[in-house]
């Protein structure tokens, strides 16, 4: 992802992203940031990516904003999908997540909920999604796509916050 630019954003700019975050999912970004954090950005020609307090914590793309992969305490709090080991490479390379790949199915979500998608051996996230299926409906689906893979281990946004990131969980 080259061609990017990094710089802080105003207080009036931080404080509506945030506010715009903690309504979209239902959270307290105060609890969470805390009363004045530090927002910067690196805007890119596909993606900004939103550090606060010097972590890679939050996406935009388009008009859809989103926590990133390295957001591990937003995360955890999310419905959870978790696939097989067979479905992690194709996960990985971006691919949508399918019905016969899912093994359990955690929390409760309705189509277009965000969803975090974990691996069966290790827990970890492996991708951030939008429910094509709500959660109920997930033991009676058998094929077809049920999770739309919006940002995966591997894709542009992921090695941009590993730049960010310093191998610190957030």
């Amino acid at each position: 992802m080259g061609g990017e630019r990094r710089h802080p954003l105003r207080g009036r700019e931080a404080t509506r992203l945030l506010r715009e975050f903690a309504q979209k999912y239902g959270v307290d970004a105060e609890g969470i940031f805390g009363s004045r954090p530090h927002v910067e950005v690196v805007e890119t020609p596909a993606v900004h990516l939103y550090i606060v307090n010097g972590k890679p914590v939050l996406m935009r793309r388009g008009d859809l904003l989103l926590p990133t992969l390295a957001f591990e305490r937003f995360l955890s709090g999310l419905p959870r999908v978790t696939v097989d080991m067979g479905a992690v490479p194709h996960i990985c390379n971006g691919a949508d997540v399918m019905a016969p790949g899912v093994v359990q199915v955690s929390g409760e979500f309705d189509v277009g909920d965000l969803v975090a998608v974990v691996d069966e051996r290790y827990g970890k996230f492996l991708a951030i999604g939008h429910a094509l299926t709500p959660s109920r409906a997930f033991k009676a689906t058998r094929r077809g796509k049920v999770v739309k893979n919006l940002h995966y281990v591997g894709d542009g946004v992921w090695e941009l916050v590993k730049r960010f990131r310093g191998g610190q969980n957030l």
